[in-house]
């Protein structure tokens, strides 16, 4: 039956990843794998789950919010944190620019931006037209699955891709923009900024963090061990970052961005395009190599760093940290450009001057050669009990998972529209899958059997 491998990985084990991956395929006719059984057809047409898990529609965009602005369209990254009371606070970004009039949360002639106050704002375009990017906030009671809250939280940026938690209780937004000031524009973008997980609300100060570099931001994530935080980059040659802030859990103090490398393979392509430089399961040391001119106003961090040795990543997205590793998606990596996932090791001694003696290691983790079985990776989660959930990035989109004794499964189809899944991401409890679809602007809460887990061996 098995035609191809589809995911290997070292024999580090980590997460509870086990052995050698497989997935089952023969093109339209493979043989799928279901960790909660083979999907049901939904009468409504529009999201099919295995059985026993349903979903709610809890936040559409274009409603009216409690702080009397529309929610944003076009979610895309999210998080959700614990708050009082079982309640849940989710944050998520909205990738819009400034002539996305219809999505934004002013209305169609942002009518309803002298609703706030404009030192709110990083960017007020002027006066006409203002960045419509940022993040909401939504207040959930997981125990009445009713919102009890809807606000704007940040305001006044450029297309708010992704972002990740921090361990401190705040979600580190980040622009995909590198657009400069202007006639019309009154700052520079490509920076990342911090907004407080809060069940009052309050928008968080527009402040960029600008020692995390400028350039076409995507994800970040912490280490709860180091507070190290590391950064993705959303270009075709893109890099991988990491930031040393001076204080831990205090960003906006500074800090030092370097970049990976490779060791003992200067400015490695690891895209696997032309020819394969990365293979399946191989583990790499790293070492990290400091970056200067980190404002970047030629957006050339990537260039110079290749340059000067840093490893080389196709389309650097989703990232998450999970039990002592973190995972990230190269959405357009493989022969195929149909992505990869790869995973990094920190040394023992991260960010020390005793790194070297035991340095991170990365491990290319997965790399699709069949669009049935993965296509296009972008945002990624690691569930509580250790499956990986990757939502593609792409018309008939898929979400996936892969479990800990390493097989990739599927655990939903988004059938009503023609748009990617994004911003997966658990409740607390493990009890809820929060997932945005990015065209119609809405976020799902999935619940369902998740304890009962088929074996998939």
């Amino acid at each position: 039956m098995i035609r191809r491998t589809f995911l290997q990985h070292s024999a580090v084990v980590s997460l509870g990843f086990l052995g050698l991956a497989r997935c089952v395929s023969s093109g339209p006719s493979r043989t799928e794998l279901f960790r909660y059984g083979a999907l049901q057809k939904d009468p409504a047409g529009y999201l099919d789950l295995p059985p026993g898990f349903t979903y709610q529609i809890i936040a559409k965009g274009g409603s009216t919010m409690s702080d009397g602005l529309l929610l944003p369209g076009m979610p895309d990254g999210m998080a959700a944190f614990p708050g009082a009371s079982g309640k849940i606070i989710l944050i998520k970004n909205h990738e819009l620019s400034p002539k996305s009039y219809r999505y934004g949360a002013f209305g169609d002639q942002n009518e309803r931006l002298s609703q706030l106050d404009q030192s709110k704002l990083y960017d007020y375009g002027r006066g006409e037209i203002p960045s419509l990017g940022g993040t909401s906030t939504l207040i959930y009671d997981e125990s009445s699955g009713q919102v009890e809250l809807e606000y704007l939280s940040l305001a006044g940026t450029n297309r708010n891709c992704a972002g990740g938690p921090t361990p401190w209780g705040s979600w580190i937004t980040c622009e995909e923009d590198v657009s400069k000031s202007s006639e019309v524009a009154e700052r520079d973008h490509g920076y990342n900024f911090e907004v407080v997980a809060s069940e009052t609300m309050m928008m968080s100060e527009p402040i960029p963090i600008k020692a995390m570099g400028r350039f076409n931001h995507e994800a970040i994530c912490v280490d709860p061990n180091t507070g190290i935080v590391y950064q993705t980059e959303d270009r075709g040659d893109s890099l991988i970052y990491r930031y040393l802030p001076h204080e831990r859990g205090v960003l906006q103090k500074g800090g030092r961005l370097q970049v990976l490398c490779i060791k003992d393979a200067k400015s490695l392509d690891t895209r696997n395009w032309n020819e394969r430089s990365f293979e399946l399961a191989e583990s790499r040391e790293v070492y990290w190599m400091d970056i200067d001119g980190v404002e970047s106003p030629e957006d050339d961090l990537r260039y110079r760093g290749y340059d000067q040795g840093a490893a080389r990543f196709a389309r650097g997205e989703g990232m998450w940290y999970g039990q002592g590793e973190l995972f990230f998606a190269c959405t357009s990596g493989g022969p195929d450009e149909l992505g990869q996932v790869f995973k990094y090791i920190p040394s023992p001694h991260e960010g020390t001057d005793q790194e070297s003696d035991k340095p991170g290691q990365l491990i290319l983790f997965a790399e699709s050669d069949d669009r049935h079985i993965l296509k296009n990776c972008d945002n990624l989660t690691v569930a509580p009990w250790g499956d990986v959930i990757l939502c593609e990035d792409h018309k008939d989109a898929y979400l996936r998972g892969i479990t800990p004794e390493g097989q990739i499964y599927t655990l939903g189809h988004n059938v009503g529209h023609k748009s990617e899944f994004a911003g997966a991401t658990f409740s607390p409890s493990g009890q809820r899958l929060f997932v945005n679809i990015q065209g119609p602007g809405h976020t799902l809460a999935i619940t369902g059997p998740w304890a009962e887990r088929r074996d998939l061996s």
